[in-house]
């Protein structure tokens, strides 16, 4: 069994107000030529389809075409996608019943009544079965009618929330299984301070939405989506296949691809990476003036400046432009640090929870857990 591994496409996204339709369809069709190539029995796409909960109609019409493109590339491959944390739930779910029967399964909400499990979708071979299960990004509110909520009738953890709605299935461990997901996942024994996160992921506030890996153990593989760079979850056989293109300037100089999956036997796991070039690379290029119009390209570039003399801005600004067609943004270099700060790139980057705490003052402990709420839903929102 064959199969690729894709999530956050982020269609419609805008890269500091830059329209990036062209490179996603380019990046788009190079995964067709893939799928023609390699000819996969199934691609699993682990959510965040689009960048927004209510795509353009432009959005659409590169989704449109990219699906095109992959039945046309290979007719025989079954596709499977799940919501993500950026996509509305139930706009991913309309449909569903009819698109399976074209070996399109798109699924946007996760069981949330009695007698609803996670959608199962079980694919043969030579070894038997593969079973995939497709679990979009889950809300412990969502699903509370089914997994329960703690002794003061609160809603569970993400993590206990989770592991509540896998426990509830009937995996057959005798065989091959998959999981699709789009949460937050952590290794054992590591904290969420320390996973990179990159600046295009939306973050909640005190790492509410994390969930511990361990969770995942019945399964054989699996394929995640929700972090946008590749990276193991403590195993060889627990992924993140990150973002197919760079979607931020802190992604700059990340070698992205897709993850094509080969299970034989039970047991049986090998992971390989199909690498994707964009059409432009997202490069940060720190010097003098002089420095760095000497660097030009049509790649996306953000400019760090370090001269200590002042510039002329409009000059500055022009001969930029002019070596940087791709140009996102120009900044200073900015040495000042405060408590509430990180550096990111030379820029100071401010977190929201501690800015409004440092306005606040003297909130006690429920206040502080009600404006991590406030601004998590406003993350959400956004």
């Amino acid at each position: 069994m064959k199969f690729f591994h894709l999530s956050d496409l982020h269609i419609g996204l805008k890269l500091q107000n830059r329209d990036l339709r062209q490179d996603q369809e380019y990046i788009f069709g190079k995964i067709a030529e893939y799928a023609q190539k390699e000819k996969p029995d199934a691609i699993v796409i682990a959510g965040d389809i689009y960048d927004k909960a209510v795509p353009s109609a432009e959005a659409v019409e590169v989704f449109d075409r990219f699906i095109q493109g992959l039945a046309q590339a290979a007719p025989e491959t079954v596709v499977m996608m799940i919501s993500g944390n950026h996509d509305s739930a139930s706009r991913v779910n309309c449909f569903r019943s009819v698109l399976a029967r074209q070996k399109l399964y798109m699924i946007g909400q996760p069981p949330q009544r009695e007698g609803e499990y996670i959608e199962k979708v079980s694919l043969h071979d030579s070894w038997g079965k593969v079973n995939f299960y497709l679990l979009p990004f889950v809300k412990p509110s969502t699903v509370k009618a089914i997994t329960g909520s703690d002794e003061n009738g609160n809603n569970l953890s993400y993590d206990e929330t989770v592991r509540r709605l896998i426990q509830r299935e009937s995996i057959r461990e005798e065989e091959r299984n998959v999981i699709v997901s789009h949460q937050f996942y952590l290794p054992s024994g590591t904290r969420a301070e320390d996973i990179p996160r990159m600046d295009s992921e939306i973050r909640t506030v005190g790492n509410i939405d994390e969930v511990q890996s361990s969770v995942l153990e019945p399964f054989d593989y699996a394929a995640l989506g929700h972090i946008h760079k590749p990276m193991k979850v403590g195993s060889e056989v627990i992924r993140y296949c990150g973002t197919p293109f760079p979607t931020s300037v802190s992604e700059a100089g990340q070698r992205k691809g897709i993850l094509q999956v080969e299970m034989g036997a039970k047991g049986d796991v090998c992971v390989s990476v199909l690498p994707l070039e964009p059409l432009h690379q997202i490069r940060v290029i720190r010097g003098t003036l002089e420095e760095v119009v000497n660097q030009s390209c049509e790649d996306y570039v953000t400019v760090i400046l370090n001269d200590k003399a002042d510039l002329d801005i409009m000059d500055m600004q022009d001969r930029l432009r002019c070596a940087f067609p791709g140009l996102l943004e120009i900044r200073r270099e900015n040495l000042r640090t405060a408590d509430y700060s990180r550096e990111v790139n030379g820029e100071i980057q401010k977190d929201p929870f501690e800015l409004c705490c440092s306005f606040l003052k003297d909130m006690d402990e429920q206040e502080r857990e009600l404006l991590k709420d406030v601004i998590n839903c406003v993350k959400e929102a956004h």
